[in-house]
């Protein structure tokens, strides 16, 4: 075990210099400077934090808390703490060999410090419970390659507030919306309600252009990026908040560490495949409203390679957080030994392959009897299907509910123009092209407008992301209908191979069948809606003219 002993007089040493410092601060609101910087309220929220991590009960309390909230990461150890051996200041926890993580020259810290990420952005994002003390000296390697987290001392919550401020000012700042950013800075508390964000915007606007200079938000030195929004509180009122600085503290730990072995890291790349599964898989209307302007953005028009690049940063974020994948960055396109593609980018992509787990065991694919080495048509089904992409078994799963939702009004209006397109090439084989139709029929039938098309363009280009790997899914066109789907593509597949690759999705399918009938009731409802208003609307115009 580890004992850690709390030296004498420890406790009035902090108390005198907090009371020290708290004087100097309350000097300090008499000058200019409590505008910007009010040392008072600081010290305030870190006095609270230095008296916590001198009670190693709480310190002991707060492991356990974290080991049960974190217990479902791979590869992180937090040492079991033994409350029964532990006092205010004795503390008692297992011992753990290894090495500090930023002293190792071990090839897989880029892929600790990115489940050190993941750790964090869980407990900063979803739990709230943040480990607000990162240090070298708290974050190990251990000799087979795990990350253990010490000292749980320090800790901070974080409101549900604060949580979907964050998320929310990631998605404006993806898209350089600085005025929002503005408004989501008055939310977190940089700035105080009731001013006007206005004259603060250009200076914002300046900080975030340079930072996302070179590679766009993704390629963000937060440690950057702190020390200009700080510059930022001698012109504006504009402060850092307190529970903020013990996050920028945390995460610029991370960042620093990660740097040393990867100078291309950015911590704002390794966040954004949490952030892309928050938003695609949580119901609140706050992070909703979020996703949909992460994907249609100020325009309101719907960005397919954008909702592309979500759900490849979706898949990234299972394999980090369920099969303890945590290669640090792409290049050109590949991501550890996976080759990721790009946002937008349909061919070759592949599927980041798990490892079993509890939730996803794959069967052993059986032999060939008459020769044990290769495998039967089964057998290779099923490794195919183990190769399905990770994106679309999530839309099929029930965690996929909310964004099968979100995605419903794209589709049911696809599906309409695809149908409508159908009904006028009929026409056409009919020999009625040039011929006149009933109102009735032209009503229920328009042509399709530009923006029909591109929405048909977009969920084609969805479907073939999907269904990446699949040679032969763009049936030599690239172009994919979207009713019956797996129909048309048994039926468009020109080979054996390709045909067995295809019916490898099946048990994706039927795996998901109770989803997968529900999606389908939805989209038959509202196309069905949709048909019945436009009948209602030919009525009303025969019965006006008629009146």
């Amino acid at each position: 075990v580890a004992v850690k002993v709390q030296r004498p007089f420890v406790l009035e040493t902090v108390s005198l210099d907090l009371h020290l410092g708290r004087m100097l601060g309350l000097l300090v609101r008499r000058t200019p400077l409590a505008t910007r910087l009010d040392i008072v309220d600081l010290l305030d929220e870190f006095a609270g934090n230095f008296y916590q991590e001198l009670d190693y009960n709480l310190e002991c309390r707060n492991g356990l808390r974290v080991a049960e909230e974190m217990k479902g990461l791979p590869r992180i150890v937090i040492p079991t703490n033994y409350p029964q051996f532990t006092a205010r200041r004795v503390h008692t926890a297992e011992w753990v060999e290894g090495e500090k993580l930023s002293q190792s020259k071990a090839g897989d810290v880029n892929e600790l410090v990115n489940l050190g990420v993941i750790t964090y952005l869980t407990q900063l994002l979803d739990t709230g419970f943040f480990h607000a003390d990162p240090h070298p000296g708290n974050m190990l390697r251990t000799p087979d390659g795990k990350l253990v987290i010490l000292d749980f001392g320090l800790m901070t919550e974080i409101t549900d507030d604060q949580k979907y401020g964050m998320i929310e000012a990631v998605a404006h700042l993806i898209h350089r919306d600085y005025e929002n950013i503005g408004d989501d800075f008055v939310n977190l508390d940089f700035i105080p309600r009731g001013t006007d964000t206005s004259p603060i915007v250009p200076a914002l606007a300046r900080v975030f252009d340079a930072a996302l200079a070179g590679g766009g938000a993704k390629s963000i030195n937060f440690q950057e990026l702190a020390a200009d929004l700080a510059e930022i509180t001698f012109e504006f009122p504009f402060r850092i908040p307190p529970y903020f600085a013990l996050i920028i503290r945390a995460i610029g730990v991370l960042e620093g560490i990660a740097l040393v072995g990867n100078p291309q890291f950015a911590i704002v790349d390794e966040a954004y495949p949490y952030i892309s599964k928050r938003l695609l898989t949580d119901d609140s209307p706050r992070l909703k409203a979020a996703l949909r302007y992460m994907v249609y953005g100020r325009s309101q028009s719907f960005d397919v390679d954008r909702m592309i690049d979500m759900l490849q940063a979706l898949e990234k974020f299972v394999a980090v957080k369920e099969d303890g994948d945590g290669s640090a960055f792409k290049v050109d396109g590949v991501r550890g030994e996976t080759d990721l593609g790009s946002a937008g980018q349909m061919v070759g992509t592949r599927t980041l392959t798990p490892t079993a787990t509890p939730s996803r065991v794959a069967p052993t694919p059986m032999g060939d009897a008459s020769n044990p080495q290769r495998l039967s048509d089964a057998g290779q089904a099923q490794e195919q299907a183990d190769k399905a992409r990770e994106a679309l078994r999530f839309f099929f799963s029930s965690e996929g509910d909310v964004f099968r939702g979100f995605l419903l009004d794209e589709v049911v209006s696809a599906a309409d123009a695809l149908s409508r397109e159908a009904f006028a090439e009929l026409t056409v084989t009919l020999g009625l092209g040039g011929r006149p139709l009933p109102s009735a029929l032209r009503a229920l039938a328009p042509p399709l407008t530009e923006a029909d098309q591109k929405v048909v363009a977009s969920i084609r280009k969805l479907v073939q992301f999907f269904l990446g790997d699949f040679e032969g899914t763009a049936g030599g066109t690239g172009s994919i209908p979207a009713t019956n789907l797996p129909t048309t593509l048994l039926a468009q597949a020109g080979s054996a191979e390709t045909r067995r690759q295809l019916q490898a999705l099946l048990p994706v399918l039927r795996e998901n069948q109770v989803e997968l009938r529900r999606f389908g009731l939805q989209l038959a409802g509202r196309l069905t809606e949709l048909q019945a208003s436009r009948a209602l609307g030919w009525v009303r115009s025969r019965v006006a003219a008629t009146a």
